[in-house]
């Protein structure tokens, strides 16, 4: 898949607008979208980059104004295809842009200089760990005042004008300070591009063949849902692997609502010791199990305490595929894995079978046997 964003040639600023864009999470899925020519009039770095945040499907931009980012916000609300949408707090603009982008795919916020984008912080560093991709742009100070050891205004009183973007290295994949025009548009093309960017679906073919192999020989093979699931947007395609397959069907705690529970073979939530009734004895006890977007911390492990064993798992990442010990697949995109998948697999329902003859429904006593 092409991650590369189409060029905008008549889109070269005419004027100084300076925008920092701090790219906000990670792995998503984008292709390739068709350059949009805008009239070389209007062709301000702000309206480049409310061009691209169109292309890449946002069609609302969560804000707080503030006066390093009021000359950009103009350039957004000038856009026909987006709606600025005012928040009260940067906190509550970043949290509205992560809701976003778990429902629509990639989501954006507008904040101002060193207030706004150590405000609006936590809510990128909660992205980070979910693997959303928000893009966090923040209006940063007139070129001219770098390096002359002037303290501005809405900032920690300092002449650095570093320790914004300092805090944002460990919470973001890229970023990009845009202070001069010469790279502007291939820094902000870069930022969006990497926030959007997926391995592409090479050695697929082999990963699946291994798989399948592995748990084609299991006699009571299970599947687990992990929150992965979501960046990957790869929910539809582990229903179509449950359906295929026959497995019995559990998720992770953290995964709840990207899984239909009204699915035939769902078995409950997998969460060690404080399981859904009798969920963890039918997976712990499985000979294979297939976990697809897992995250092994220690809420989802109850303190580490999940009786699993490496042998018999297959742990799908929304770009890599680890089978047991060895081997391992990089470069995998995990829905194209998936969907490859249940096309190779033997339907087995010993698993979900062996849950249902176990399974007491709550409420309803067990019959008086004669």
């Amino acid at each position: 898949m092409d991650t590369k964003i189409g060029s905008l040639d008549t889109c070269r600023p005419t004027n100084n607008d300076m925008i920092s864009p701090t790219n906000g999470a990670v792995s998503a899925i984008q292709s390739s979208a068709s350059p949009t020519l805008i009239n070389p009039s209007e062709s301000t770095l702000g309206r480049h980059l409310a061009r691209r945040l169109v292309q890449i499907g946002v069609t609302d931009v969560f804000s707080v104004p503030g006066d390093f980012n009021l000359t950009l916000l103009d350039d957004l609300i000038a856009e026909p295809e987006l709606n600025l949408v005012g928040c009260c707090n940067e906190l509550n603009a970043g949290y509205a842009a992560d809701g976003y982008a778990r429902s629509r795919g990639v989501g954006a916020c507008v904040v101002t200089f060193t207030v706004g984008g150590l405000s609006v912080l936590n809510a990128i560093a909660g992205a980070y760990s979910e693997n959303l991709p928000v893009i966090c742009i923040v209006g940063g100070p007139n070129s001219n005042d770098y390096g002359t050891s002037r303290i501005l205004h809405h900032t920690i009183g300092l002449p650095d004008f570093s320790q914004e973007l300092r805090c944002f290295q460990t919470v973001t994949c890229f970023q990009a300070v845009v202070n001069n025009l010469e790279d502007a548009h291939e820094l902000i093309d870069t930022a969006i591009s990497t926030a959007l960017k997926e391995s592409k679906p090479v050695y697929i073919s082999a990963a699946v063949e291994a798989a399948a192999a592995f748990l084609n020989k299991a006699v009571k093979p299970v599947l687990v849902g992990g929150p992965k699931l979501r960046s990957a947007h790869a929910g539809e395609a582990f229903v179509e692997l449950a359906d295929a397959s026959g497995y019995a069907l559990a998720i992770m705690p953290s995964a709840k609502g990207l899984v239909p529970e009204h699915h035939p073979h769902f078995i409950g939530t997998y969460w060690g010791a404080v399981s859904t009734a009798f969920c963890a004895e039918i997976v712990e006890s499985a000979d294979a199990y297939l976990f697809a977007g897992p995250i092994f911390n220690d809420y989802s492990s109850v303190g580490y305490s999940l009786l699993l064993k490496k042998e018999k798992a297959i742990i799908v990442q929304p770009d890599r595929v680890v089978i047991a010990n060895g081997p391992a697949f990089g470069c995998i995109l995990m829905k194209d894995f998936l969907r490859a998948l249940a096309k190779r697999l033997k339907c087995n329902t010993t698993a979900y079978d062996n849950y249902h003859r176990i399974f007491v429904p709550e409420g309803l006593p067990l019959k008086e046997c004669a």
